[in-house]
């Protein structure tokens, strides 16, 4: 469309399956998760994580749905992680969370820095507490699915 102008940002979060510890190398998943991005045409802002989880912060596309972009990255990345890691797998779900431009700088650090702040907190109380600040609704029997 002519003339329409859009920014979205989210931060998302996902946990290998059963938040077990599946990424030995995080550093080359963030460098191959960046990569299966930019062949989709998505723009990735900050990347991290830990051996049992990944935080992504996007600039989506306004011609896209996040449901298609983030199947499409935890789809494409499992795929190349299985070729060393057989057992490899992503958790079923995913957490996103809007995030305002004023915010970007403080979620891109926050991102970058979560081997320190997973050395005092786990994921999961992580991920809980994320999703109750953002106000969003989960089934507690489902959340870590």
């Amino acid at each position: 469309m002519a003339h329409t102008y859009s920014v979205i940002f989210v931060h998302c979060v996902f946990s290998t399956k059963g938040r077990q510890p599946l990424i030995p190398e995080p550093d080359k998943l963030w460098t191959m998760m960046r990569t299966v991005a930019s062949r989709a045409q998505i723009n990735v802002l900050a990347v991290g994580g830990t051996t049992n989880h990944m935080h992504l912060l996007l600039a989506m596309p306004s011609t896209r749905t996040l449901g298609d972009v983030m199947r499409e990255l935890k789809a494409n990345s499992s795929q190349r992680m299985r070729q060393k890691w057989p057992k490899f797998a992503w958790q079923d779900g995913y957490g996103a969370m809007s995030v305002s431009p004023t915010a970007i700088k403080a979620v891109m650090q926050y991102i970058q820095h979560q081997k320190e702040h997973h050395a005092h907190r786990p994921f999961e109380k992580e991920y809980i507490a994320m999703l109750e600040r953002a106000g969003v609704q989960y089934d507690p029997e489902y959340v870590l699915d």
